[in-house]
């Protein structure tokens, strides 16, 4: 039988609305993911959004929900949707 406790860590989809491009939010976001200890990755969606995928113990990736709900200083965030999903093994944290 094993001593360690079950894997709770989590990862969360999440689209971020609003002047999120050419505002640095990407960089800023793994910087954050990265400072948090999170794995993952932010990327530009076509229609001007970013979508940020955190995997992690869950309430660091709260803390980086929470961080998404303003973004770096040039940003103007109008919305973040975030649904949960599996847990993804991944190494990082990129920016496509």
């Amino acid at each position: 039988m094993s001593d360690q406790a079950p894997d709770k860590r989590v990862c969360f989809r999440c689209v971020v609305a609003g002047r999120v491009q050419g505002v640095f939010f990407r960089a800023a976001t793994r910087e954050q993911a990265q400072r948090l200890g999170l794995t993952g990755y932010a990327r530009n969606l076509a229609d001007g959004r970013v979508e940020v995928l955190a995997c992690g113990e869950p309430e660091v990736v709260g803390q980086l929900r929470e961080w998404l709900r303003a973004g770096p200083p040039a940003a103007e965030v109008t919305g973040v949707a975030c649904e949960p999903g599996a847990f993804q093994h991944l190494s990082g944290f990129d920016t496509h």
